[in-house]
C-alpha cells in the first residue's frame, strides 16, 4: 500500500501506512511531530491507535468480535470463564492438562491474607464496592511484590497473575458481604471459579447453599462477554499506567476506576436505575418509548445501541438467551424485569428503532441477569471487574512483553494565556 502524503503550510509529507490482520488501515504518525512541527488532534482518542495487540478483534460495522481469532459467539456456548482467562493472557487454547493445572492453580490461590481483613472492617458499611475493589487490588501488591530473589521476573508475574485471577472474586465477595453486614465466606476449594464466588456471596453460616446451575452457567456467560473488549477507556488505561512500569496490580487498580466511571462499566447500573424511573412514574414503559423518539424532551433509553458496534452487538444476542433462560428458571415476579422485557419488545419491533439500529445491548442484558441473581445494583460494576480482569492482565502482559513499548505521553493543543510577567500580591 502507498504512503499516506500530508500536506502542510505547502509542504508535502508521507507516512507509512500499517494494515492489520483484518486488513484495519492506519497511517503510522510517529514521527508526525519530529518531522513537521505539528501534532496529530483527537479528542477522546476516537481515530487514534495508540498500540498494535494480537487479543481482541472487534469490526462494529459488522457486528464481530473475537477473542484470539475465536468468534464470540463459539467462545461463549463451549468454553468456560477460566479457559477464556488463559486464551487471553497466554494467546492460546488449553491442552486439557493446562487447564486442569491452571484451574488447581487458581484454586489454591483465593485465599486473602487475614490482615486484609481488617482493610475491609476499616470501611464505612455504606462504602461503594467499588472503592473497596479498586483499593484491595491495589493492596495486593503490599503482599506480592514484583520480584523475589529466587524466582525470574517471567516467573513472579506469572504468578501473579494467577493471585490477581484468583483472589479478585474473594475480594468481589467479600466487599459485597461487608455492605450488608454478613460474615465473610471463605472460598470452597470442591467448587469451580464460578461456583465459588457465588458460595462467598450467598451463603451465610446459619444454612446450606446450593448452587443453582443455571445460574453459574449464566454468570459464566456473563464473565465471558466481558472478558476484553480491545482498547476501551479501562483498558488503556491499564496500558497507560503499566507503561511508567507500574506493577501488575497498581495498573490492574487504575482499570478498575476507570471502569467504575457510569459512562463505562456503570452502563447496566444506569439501566436499572432507568427502569426504577418508568416503574416510579406507574410503569408508562410506552410514554418513555416517545420521549425517546422525541429529540426536544432530552431523554434516551438506557442499554440501547452501541458506540461500536453500529449494527447489532453480538454479545446481547448471546446474553438475551441466557436471561430468557435465568428468568424462566427463578419464576421472579419483578416490575422492574417486566418493563424490562416490553422495552425489549419495542427496540426489536419498531421501525424507528430498527431504523436507527438501536437494538439492546449487553448493558442491557447484562443488568437484568444480575438484578435476577439476586446481586445488587451496586455490585454490577464489580461483577464487570471481575469479568474485564484477564483482558486488562492480558493487554497489560502484552505490552510488558513488547520490547519496543515506551512510556505514554500524549501531547496537547495550548490554549491558555501566553507569556506574561508575575504580579507580586501587594500589585494585584
Amino acid at each position: 500500500m502507498d504512503n499516506a502524503k500530508l500536506i502542510l503550510n505547502g509542504q508535502e509529507y508521507e507516512f507509512p501506512v500499517i494494515v492489520g490482520s483484518e486488513n484495519e488501515v492506519g497511517i503510522d504518525f510517529r514521527k508526525l511531530r519530529a518531522t513537521t512541527g505539528a501534532i496529530s488532534f483527537d479528542p477522546g482518542y476516537g481515530n487514534t491507535g495508540a498500540t498494535e495487540s494480537a487479543i481482541t478483534f472487534i469490526n462494529g460495522e459488522e457486528g464481530i468480535l473475537r477473542y484470539r481469532g475465536y468468534p464470540i459467539e463459539q467462545v461463549a456456548e463451549n468454553a468456560s470463564f477460566v479457559e477464556v482467562c488463559y486464551l487471553l493472557i497466554y494467546g492460546k487454547l488449553p491442552s486439557k492438562d493446562e487447564l486442569t493445572k491452571f484451574e488447581n492453580d487458581l484454586t489454591h490461590h483465593t485465599l486473602l491474607h487475614e490482615d486484609m481483613k481488617k482493610f475491609f472492617e476499616g470501611y464505612p458499611a455504606n462504602a461503594h464496592p467499588m472503592a473497596i475493589m479498586a483499593a484491595m487490588v491495589i493492596s495486593l501488591a503490599t503482599y506480592y511484590p514484583n520480584l523475589n530473589e529466587n524466582e525470574s521476573s517471567a516467573e513472579m508475574i506469572n504468578l501473579n497473575i494467577i493471585r490477581l485471577l484468583a483472589k479478585v472474586k474473594t475480594l468481589a465477595a467479600f466487599a459485597y458481604k461487608k455492605s450488608i453486614g454478613q460474615p465473610y465466606i471463605y472460598p470452597r476449594n470442591d467448587l469451580n471459579y464460578v461456583e465459588d464466588f457465588l458460595h462467598m456471596m450467598f451463603a451465610v453460616p446459619a444454612e446450606e447453599y446450593v448452587v443453582n446451575p443455571v445460574v453459574a452457567r449464566a454468570l459464566n456467560l456473563l464473565l465471558i462477554l466481558h472478558a476484553d473488549h480491545e482498547q476501551n477507556c479501562s483498558t488503556s488505561t491499564v496500558r497507560m499506567v503499566g507503561s511508567s512500569g507500574a506493577s501488575l496490580f497498581a495498573s490492574i487498580g487504575a482499570g478498575v476506576t476507570a471502569l467504575w466511571g457510569p459512562l463505562h462499566g456503570g452502563a447496566n447500573q444506569a439501566v436499572i436505575q432507568m427502569l426504577e424511573r418508568i416503574r416510579d412514574d406507574g410503569s408508562d414503559y410506552k410514554k418513555y418509548v416517545n420521549m425517546a423518539k422525541d429529540r426536544e424532551s432530552g431523554f434516551r433509553l438506557m442499554g440501547f445501541g452501541h458506540r461500536v458496534y453500529k449494527n447489532f452487538d453480538p454479545r446481547a444476542r448471546i446474553l438475551k438467551e441466557a436471561a430468557d433462560e435465568v428468568l424462566n428458571e427463578l419464576g421472579i415476579d419483578d416490575p422492574l424485569l417486566s418493563i424490562a422485557k416490553n422495552l425489549e419488545e419495542v427496540a426489536l419491533s419498531d421501525e424507528y428503532f430498527i431504523a436507527r439500529k438501536l437494538y439492546p445491548n449487553v448493558d442491557f442484558y447484562s443488568g437484568i441477569i444480575y438484578r435476577a441473581m439476586g446481586i445488587p445494583t451496586n455490585m454490577f460494576t464489580v461483577m464487570f471487574t471481575m469479568g474485564r480482569l484477564p483482558g486488562w492482565i492480558a493487554q497489560w502482559k502484552e505490552m510488558h512483553d513488547d520490547p519496543t513499548s515506551r512510556i505514554n505521553r500524549p501531547r496537547q493543543i495550548y490554549t491558555g494565556e501566553r507569556n506574561r510577567d508575575f504580579v507580586p500580591l501587594d500589585k494585584r
